[in-house]
């Protein structure tokens, strides 16, 4: 597919697990420093990647339906222009959705969280439910959920392992930010993962 290509993640790190869930924290306060395109591929990786031939991923899914659909708000990323772009994780690379900087229409849609304006990075979390529910019903909410938390997690440790910090974001107008990101269809908007470099000490 077309698209702009991620930088191959590692799967090694001088931060040990046991560091990352000392350290994590919700950052709420955000450094002007932007992202490296390193970084957010990493932290792509972490949430969604493939971790095997059989196209295995970092966080598990009920199955293998795999209902979790991953979009990003770029707005200070070195490599990456500002705009929203979907992540494919079979191939590692982002497919640009919009070319316009979205952050202060996403504060607007979370009730004016002015850090998601500053955040370099907002990470978007939708699902198609149907996937899952061909396979268990009504239970694939419940799954859906449940797989939605570990991704969210994953990225929220790796970027303590790379020295940076995060806060999960739950508090939004559903449609509204659906249309802000340009989900559509059957996609479900779920959560969003604000993202950069710590400014001040802050979290809960």
């Amino acid at each position: 597919m077309r698209g702009i290509a991620l930088p191959l993640p590692s799967t090694s790190g001088e931060v040990s697990l046991e560091e990352t869930l000392e350290k994590r924290r919700s950052l709420r306060s955000f450094s002007p420093d932007p992202l490296s395109l390193e970084e957010v591929s990493q932290l792509l990786w972490a949430a969604q990647g493939i971790t095997g031939q059989a196209k295995e991923r970092t966080a598990p899914s009920a199955g293998a339906t795999f209902p979790i659909e991953l979009y990003v708000a770029a707005g200070a990323v070195e490599g990456l222009p500002v705009g929203v772009f979907r992540y494919h994780p079979v191939v590692h690379r982002l497919e640009a959705v919009a070319a316009t900087d979205v952050r202060p229409d996403l504060v607007r849609a979370t009730g004016k969280q002015d850090f998601i304006g500053l955040a370099p990075l907002v990470m978007a979390v939708a699902a198609v439910r149907a996937r899952t529910r061909k396979e268990y019903g009504e239970r694939a909410v419940r799954y859906v959920d449940m797989e939605a938390g570990a991704v969210l997690q994953n990225a929220s440790l790796q970027g303590v392992a790379l020295g940076l910090g995060s806060v999960v974001v739950g508090a939004f107008k559903d449609e509204e930010v659906k249309q802000i990101l340009g989900i559509e269809g059957q996609e479900r908007f779920l959560a969003m993962l604000a993202v950069g470099r710590p400014g001040r000490q802050e979290g809960g």
